[in-house]
C-alpha cells in the first residue's frame, strides 16, 4: 500500500511542474485523493460489498469531483490532473504511467451489459475535455488531443483529434515525397506554417502549401532552365536572384497576418538566395 502512495506522489512529481513537495501533493490534490479511494472502493467491490463500494465512491465525487465507478480497473502511476469533471465508467480499464486532465470522460454508449467502456494501454495520455467512448482500445502510448471525441481504436503511439476524432500518424508514416519536398522548402526558406500538417482542413494552411509547391515547381524550372543555358554558352555564369524589398510589401497583408512578419518571411528568403 505505501508502494503504491509513494509511487502515485512520484508520478505527480513527474508530470506537474506545479508540485513542490509531498505534503502538498497529498493534502491538495484531488486526481490523488480520488485514486486513493476508488482503491478502496474497487476492493470492496470485488468482494461484492457493491453498496458500500458505491457509497465510497459517491462521496469521492462529492469531494474530488471526479467520478470513477468502483469497477473500473486502474493500473500503477495513474494521474489525473486538475480532475473536476472526469468520469469514468464500470468496464474501463487503465494501464500503468496513464494521464488524464480534467473534463475527460471515458464512457459508453450502449446500454447492454457486458463491456461497454474503453481500454486505455500503458503511457496513453487524454487531453482536457476529450470523450473516450465505446468498448475501444487507445493502444500504448498513444495521445487523445484536447476536447475530440473518440469512438474507434487509436494506434500505437499515434494521436487521434478533433470531432469525430480522426488519427495522425508518425510523420514517417503519413508523410510523402510532395510533402517531404514541401517541408524542406519552408525550413530552407526559414518558415513552416505553424505547425500544419496534411490532416488539418484549414484554408490558410491548404493556401501555403499551394505557394510552397508553386515556389518549388518555379525553383525547379529555373535550375533546368541554368543547366540548359550552361550547355548553349559555355560562358554563361549564373547570377544571383535580386533581394525583394520588405517595405514593397508593407499593409499587403491581413490583419491576422501583420507586415512585418512578410518582411522577417522576406529577410530570410534573401539571405537565403545570397547563400
Amino acid at each position: 500500500m505505501f508502494k503504491r502512495l509513494k509511487e502515485d506522489i512520484r508520478s505527480v512529481f513527474d508530470r506537474d511542474p506545479a508540485a513542490r513537495n509531498s505534503f502538498e501533493i497529498l493534502t491538495n490534490y484531488p486526481g490523488v485523493h480520488a485514486i486513493l479511494m476508488h482503491r478502496a472502493a474497487h476492493a470492496l467491490w470485488k468482494k461484492d460489498l457493491k453498496l458500500a463500494a458505491r457509497s465510497l465512491s459517491s462521496f469521492s465525487r462529492f469531494v474530488t469531483g471526479i467520478e470513477i465507478h468502483p469497477g473500473a480497473t486502474i493500473g500503477r502511476r495513474f494521474f489525473i490532473d486538475h480532475g473536476m469533471g472526469v468520469v469514468i465508467g464500470e468496464t474501463a480499464e487503465i494501464g500503468d504511467d496513464v494521464t488524464l486532465y480534467h473534463g475527460v470522460t471515458l464512457g459508453g454508449t450502449t446500454w447492454n451489459k457486458g463491456k461497454r467502456h474503453p481500454t486505455l494501454e500503458d503511457g496513453v495520455v487524454v487531453g482536457a475535455g476529450a470523450k473516450v467512448l465505446g468498448p475501444i482500445t487507445v493502444h500504448k502510448g498513444a495521445k487523445i488531443g484536447s476536447n475530440s471525441v473518440v469512438t474507434k481504436e487509436v494506434p500505437e503511439g499515434a494521436t487521434a483529434i478533433g470531432i469525430p476524432g480522426r488519427i495522425i500518424r508518425k510523420q514517417d508514416e503519413t508523410t510523402d515525397e510532395a510533402e517531404r519536398q514541401r517541408r524542406a522548402m519552408a525550413e530552407r526558406i526559414g518558415f513552416v506554417a505553424y505547425g500544419e500538417t496534411q490532416n488539418v482542413n484549414d484554408p490558410i494552411a491548404q493556401s501555403i502549401r499551394g505557394l510552397l509547391d508553386h515556389i518549388l515547381a518555379v525553383d525547379h524550372k529555373l535550375e533546368s532552365m541554368c543547366q540548359a543555358l550552361e550547355k548553349l554558352d559555355s560562358n554563361y555564369h549564373d547570377e544571383a536572384l535580386p533581394e525583394l524589398n520588405p517595405d514593397d510589401f508593407a499593409g499587403v497583408t491581413s490583419d491576422d497576418r501583420p507586415s512585418d512578419v512578410v518582411a522577417e518571411l522576406l529577410s530570410e528568403e534573401n539571405r537565403n538566395s545570397n547563400d
